[in-house]
């Protein structure tokens, strides 16, 4: 597993031993940045929230491209462990909480782009993203992809779809913020 594009290039990421974290491929993350880039032209000083991060691959993938900054939480201490290798081994800066996404308080600020992993299966993204949009979590104008198991959808009240891609085991969905 690597960083596929921006500054970090080609850098190695760590990842936990053990089937408790499933990190996003690297082609199925570079075509995710590949939809998301299209749709918001670049990634420069935007605020990023890497849901269920694991690893931290997604929001690393948006810091290396220019994201301004990123908070990723995860609750799996083995993740959480190899999320603060990737982030020292980089040199990048972001906020590591430890807790659940479902616990999660009001943001101080709202985020540009919501990046949500959670384990397949579970069939909760959508209302995860409702209760996020409703802390504050969203701009007006955010984004969110949910990386889900090929046979599930995700649909958010005051989210539009916009895209929906299958790359082998997973399903991606881009969803915009309603107005």
């Amino acid at each position: 597993m690597r960083i596929v594009a921006g500054r970090w290039r080609g850098r190695p990421l760590a990842a936990p031993k053990g089937a408790a974290t499933r990190p996003t491929a690297d082609r199925t993350r570079e075509a995710l940045f590949s939809m998301l880039a299209s749709r918001l032209g670049s990634f420069e000083d935007l605020r990023v929230a890497d849901l269920f991060a694991g690893t931290g691959a997604l929001g690393l993938e948006a810091l290396s491209r220019g994201a301004a900054y990123c908070t990723f939480v995860e609750q799996d201490r083995a993740a959480i462990d190899a999320l603060r290798t990737n982030i020292r081994a980089l040199g990048a800066e972001g906020d590591v909480r430890h807790q659940s996404v479902a616990a999660l308080a009001p943001a101080q600020q709202p985020y540009d782009l919501l990046l949500f992993d959670p384990p397949y299966g579970t069939g909760g993204a959508g209302a995860l993203i409702e209760r996020l949009t409703r802390l504050g979590w969203a701009a007006d104008a955010a984004w969110a992809s949910v990386e889900t198991a090929r046979d599930e959808d995700v649909a958010a009240g005051g989210w539009t779809v916009d895209a929906e891609r299958v790359h082998g085991k997973a399903k991606l969905t881009l969803l915009h913020r309603s107005a």
